[in-house]
């Protein structure tokens, strides 16, 4: 089969569209439910950490949401992730194309439910007497693509791991948590003692999510951390799509 860019961008049209049907049939709110959890967790930290333990972070309700939006997109992929070969099992027996569109697919869909929060990053900025910055022009694509490479890298390779070692579906979720909670959306990364920072370096969300903080609340985008980005996210891809084709041609067999 002769693979176009068009071919591709309906394939992945039309399996990006059935994953929101699925996901969204018989649903009256739709994707509104995509920001309700996150909204609802910062609710909850706000009046932990803020009210209660009186965390001494200004302005503690963006603080929160500018981080767990884009972590529920890489939380979201790469859980979901795990099932995506097996939930799609009779296309894939059934029908020839690039089997590597199904993850990406999943990872593009959470990226849509991502921008779909910006509004809500924006009514918030408005309420603490901020605005939008420019840099949101050029910071949002460089962000989000290296967030996306990184994903897809990761989501690649669990989604085919997982036919094998079904293990990983009990695993992933308690990496993912431990993930959580040694990156800094909770907390500043300056509150961190220097013989802990090994948590945050060696986590590659950390980079992403303060990035994304310091676009949204400062409209500010570093060089140093879009390089780190990069750095981190391209290997993990090139990782993923090696596990990917090394394991690829049992796929219709193991399911």
């Amino acid at each position: 089969m002769k693979l176009t860019f068009g071919y591709l961008v309906d394939l992945i049209s039309v399996i990006t569209e059935k994953e929101l049907k699925v996901r969204y049939k018989s649903s009256f709110l739709g994707y509104l439910w995509s920001m309700a959890n996150p909204l609802l967790f910062a609710m909850i930290y706000y009046f932990i950490f803020k009210l209660v333990m009186r965390v001494q972070i200004p302005n503690y309700t963006l603080f929160l949401i500018t981080a767990l939006f884009p972590w529920q997109w890489f939380t979201s992929s790469v859980g979901n992730s795990l099932f995506s070969y097996i939930a799609n099992a009779q296309i894939i027996k059934k029908t020839t194309f690039p089997r590597s569109i199904i993850p990406f697919c999943n990872t593009f869909m959470e990226f849509l439910h991502f921008l779909c929060t910006i509004p809500v990053i924006v009514v918030f900025l408005y309420v603490y007497g901020m605005s939008p910055s420019l840099s949101w022009l050029w910071g949002i694509p460089l962000i989000g693509l290296a967030q996306m490479i990184l994903i897809f890298g990761l989501s690649l390779m669990l989604s085919s791991l997982n036919l094998f070692f079904r293990d990983l579906e009990r695993f992933v979720p308690l990496i993912l948590m431990l993930m959580f909670y040694c990156t800094p959306i909770l907390y500043s990364a300056d509150l961190i003692p220097k013989e802990y920072h090994w948590l945050i370096t060696s986590n590659p969300m950390s980079v992403i999510i303060l990035a994304w903080r310091d676009l949204f609340m400062h409209g500010v985008l570093h060089t140093a951390d879009i390089i780190t980005m990069y750095a981190t996210a391209i290997p993990v891809l090139l990782l993923g799509t090696f596990v990917f084709n090394k394991l690829k041609f049992r796929f219709a067999e193991i399911l």
